[in-house]
């Protein structure tokens, strides 16, 4: 399909360019012990393996669920270009202060606007978008699974990097911050 080919394209922009974009970091100043960030990352590369074999059609044989008509598959289109607009906001709102990793950059401090004022992770949330949007045209279990496995390895990295940085600038800041705005789902629950 023809759809399936754009969202490729869209994925293949978004990762050169955020790649490109790497530079516009400043110099770490902390991060978490060596090790915490093994499950995510494990995670986020299997999903990713799984998601996109799935929906480019290998093993499709076995494990279509469904496929999405013409009109569904461009929508879904729009949804992943969405999802990941909605991340490069993020991305240039918090500017320098951003990292692949989980770090506290030299100056950090909670960035509470722009997208960071409708969730806590806009670019997770984002990602999130648009992987399910990815693994929809095809139904493809294997796509789906992968986009599942992602979405829970971008969770359980928003709880590490909330952990770190409540210790990293402050309980009381943090914590007012996670009062204030939800997680991963705008208007969802705020302190999850």
């Amino acid at each position: 399909m023809i759809a399936e080919i754009a969202i490729s394209i869209a994925w293949v922009a978004w990762v050169a360019s955020w790649i490109a974009a790497a530079r516009w970091s400043d110099r770490t100043a902390n991060q978490p012990a060596q090790g915490e960030e093994t499950l995510y990352r494990g995670g986020t590369v299997l999903g990713a393996i799984l998601l996109f074999a799935g929906s480019a059609g290998f093993l499709q044989d076995r494990d279509l669920l469904w496929q999405a008509n013409q009109p569904i598959a461009w929508l879904l289109v729009a949804v992943v270009v969405l999802g990941l607009a909605f991340t490069w906001w993020a991305r240039i709102h918090l500017g320098r202060l951003w990292s692949s990793s989980v770090t506290k950059k030299v100056g950090h401090h909670i960035v509470d606007t722009g997208p960071y004022a409708i969730v806590r992770h806009p670019i997770y949330t984002g990602l999130i978008v648009a992987i399910l949007a990815t693994a929809a045209p095809s139904g493809a279990l294997t796509a789906i699974v992968g986009a599942l496995v992602m979405t829970y390895a971008f969770w359980i990295k928003a709880r590490l990097e909330e952990r770190f940085l409540r210790e990293q600038l402050g309980p009381a800041d943090y914590d007012a911050y996670r009062r204030r705005v939800p997680m991963l789902l705008p208007f969802g629950p705020k302190s999850g």
